[in-house]
């Protein structure tokens, strides 16, 4: 329970004092640029709420060393191979000095040490063509660096509102612990949840407020996580399907290959360039849209954060299949193709004003405080 505990705990704490200390460093931290079109927020925010997530790991690492458990290498090891990839997002939250080429190259890296050091490489995928290619040593490294770096990209790509990224990342780490306890893997059950209570700390401060951001190094740093996690839980358990990681995390990843085919192939215009109609931006956009004309900043939060449990919803439905058939390929693979189907008519529907009943009725509009304590005000809660 300590591997839970101890990072929630640090992650917490950390957070809180990034929050505090917002006006001595938000000259430079602060997320103040409102002008880009994935911008959701009203007031600047500091966007380095990574380092609350990584101190706390480290700290829990730092802690297994003391007291001579045998996983800290390993640990330690994983931590040291993701500096590259939370460095560079680090560095652009604090300068906005660093492309997005850049943080790929960064992310690269890491996975490419990852594969060095800890032998962290897919070698069976169970799609034909590909195991052919990942047979090689060559190849394997190549698909490897290119799935953990577009895992990490991914999640960098859903970090749009509040706790949506970070609960998503807790849902999908959730995923991977529980598989490893099925398989009794204790090493990556125990990586699984001490991220978890990490991510679970700093989203104590993030949902619903929005009183400090994940960061481009947050994401980056969590998305090379889940994605090492995953792999290194197919190289110690054969057992587990190859594309049980593949469901876990597939809203993240089909929301950037759909990114890049609306942007590319759709409208004519380069892949990395951000734009305002991810399928996140859509549902506040267009389902929450009565809060755009508003002009208050606490209505604007709160819509905000009411657009993120409509994608966890849409997150858990791969997540669910995959925990229950972890070890069934051929239902893995029907529930992936169903996941994209149904992205699409959502995306389609929403796009066209046509929106699920359900979600016209998750966007309901509260009434004002008069309407529910009085006009006068007198009978409003103290």
């Amino acid at each position: 329970m300590l591997e839970f505990l101890l990072p929630f705990g640090v992650s917490v704490v950390v957070t809180l004092l990034l929050v505090r200390s917002a006006r001595l460093h938000r000259k430079h931290t602060g997320d103040s640029d409102f002008s880009k079109p994935q911008k959701m927020h009203v007031a600047p925010v500091p966007r380095i709420g990574g380092l609350g997530i990584v101190l706390a790991l480290l700290s829990w690492t730092v802690w297994l060393l003391s007291t001579g458990r045998s996983e800290a290498s390993i640990v330690m090891a994983l931590l040291a191979c993701a500096a590259p990839a939370f460095a560079a997002g680090f560095v652009q939250d604090c300068s906005e000095a660093v492309t997005p080429r850049g943080r790929l190259i960064a992310t690269a890296l890491s996975a490419v040490l990852a594969f060095y050091v800890l032998d962290l490489g897919l070698r069976y995928t169970t799609i034909p063509g590909l195991d052919w290619v990942v047979g090689f040593a060559l190849g394997s490294l190549l698909v490897t660096v290119n799935t953990v770096t577009g895992i990490a990209h991914a999640v960098n790509i859903i970090d749009g509102f509040n706790g949506l990224a970070s609960m998503c990342v807790m849902l999908m780490l959730g995923a991977v612990a529980y598989v490893a306890f099925q398989v009794d893997d204790q090493l990556v059950a125990m990586i699984a949840l001490a991220a978890i209570g990490a991510v679970l700390g700093f989203f104590l401060w993030n949902f619903p407020s929005g009183l400090i951001f994940m960061g481009d190094g947050g994401a980056y740093f969590l998305g090379f996580v889940v994605a090492e996690l995953s792999i290194l839980l197919l190289n110690r358990n054969p057992e587990v399907s190859p594309l049980f990681p593949l469901l876990v995390c597939i809203y993240p990843v089909f929301e950037t290959l759909f990114s890049i085919y609306r942007r590319w192939l759709l409208r004519d215009r380069p892949a990395h360039l951000p734009d305002g109609i991810h399928l996140h931006s859509l549902i506040y956009r267009r389902v929450m849209r009565w809060a755009l004309a508003e002009s208050d900043a606490k209505v604007r939060t709160r819509c905000n954060s009411m657009t993120s449990p409509v994608l966890w919803l849409l997150c858990m439905l791969s997540i669910v299949p995959a925990t229950l058939w972890w070890s069934r390929t051929g239902w893995l693979a029907w529930c992936v193709l169903a996941f994209g189907v149904t992205y699409v008519v959502l995306y389609w529907r929403i796009v066209r004003f046509r929106s699920p009943r359900l979600l016209r009725m998750m966007a309901t509009r509260p009434p004002p405080l008069e309407s529910r304590y009085g006009s006068t005000g007198d009978n409003r809660p103290a």
